[in-house]
């Protein structure tokens, strides 16, 4: 006999989103995989930073691991807060280390490069990055390996950054501004994405689906989600989705840590 399908209607902020997402990303099959044998590379960003949490099982300093900052325009000493002095993380075989010179020729098919992006378009399958180096900076790095090497190109991303209208017209547009062009660029690619929809797939075997979005005092950017499933899938999410609750936002947690 079937079981009959269950629903649950919650809503998360960015940092519940982002702790949430870790989680999933430590579960995909692919990241295993590559901390049993192979390198797995976690390159600085607000999400990166709950992601190296996840696949170590131990806090980091996450104020230290953050580059492409966007604050408030009328709070830019928060800016001091954070800062990238903790470089990229090289996992190889699970053990930490960090991006060597020769870093490039050691990765191989199946190695795994963790880069949070700027802009979704989760049903197309691709997402931006604002670039602001003149040599591509991160993405340039290691998008090319990615595609040459087989890697598994890993984009954590949190559903407030769903953008509206085509975001491959709107990265043409800013390429072709050229000299002209006060502020960076955007580089649009396909990526391995994982959203909180794919997080609590991962981790529970319910679907998600995002019905709503935004918030106030607070939650701003927030997304509210419906999960379906089983009742045992969905007493999964409950309990998932309680143990995100209460994650502190960036400036309480630069603010405290």
């Amino acid at each position: 006999m079937m079981q009959t399908e269950a629903y649950y209607t919650f809503s998360l902020t960015v940092a519940e989103s982002k702790r949430l997402i870790a989680r999933g990303v430590a579960r995909l099959p692919q990241v295993r995989r590559a901390l049993e044998d192979g390198i797995v590379v976690v390159t600085r960003s607000s999400t990166s930073g709950y992601v190296l949490e996840e696949l170590l099982g131990e806090p980091v300093d996450r104020r230290s691991f953050v580059t492409g900052k966007t604050l408030p325009s009328g709070h830019p000493e928060r800016g001091k807060l954070l800062s990238a002095d903790t470089p990229e993380v090289v996992l190889r075989a699970g053990e930490r280390g960090e991006a060597g010179d020769d870093l490039i020729s050691e990765l191989g098919a199946g190695d795994v490069i963790i880069k949070s992006p700027n802009a979704l378009k989760y049903d197309e399958g691709i997402v931006g990055y604002l670039i602001g180096a003149a040599d591509g900076g991160t993405v340039g790095k290691y998008l090319g390996p990615a595609h040459g090497k087989h890697l598994h190109f890993i984009a954590p991303c949190g559903l407030e950054k769903e953008v509206a209208g085509d975001l491959i017209a709107a990265s043409k547009i800013l390429m072709e501004a050229g000299e002209s062009l006060r502020g960076p660029s955007l580089w649009v690619t396909p990526a391995e994405i994982v959203t909180e929809l794919d997080a609590i797939a991962l981790l529970t075997g319910a679907q998600a689906m995002q019905v709503s979005a935004g918030g106030i005092m607070g939650a701003e950017g927030a997304a509210w989600i419906t999960a379906l499933g089983s009742p045992e899938e969905i007493e999964r999410v409950r309990e998932l989705i309680a143990s995100a609750h209460g994650e502190p936002e960036m400036l309480e947690y630069a603010t405290q840590a």
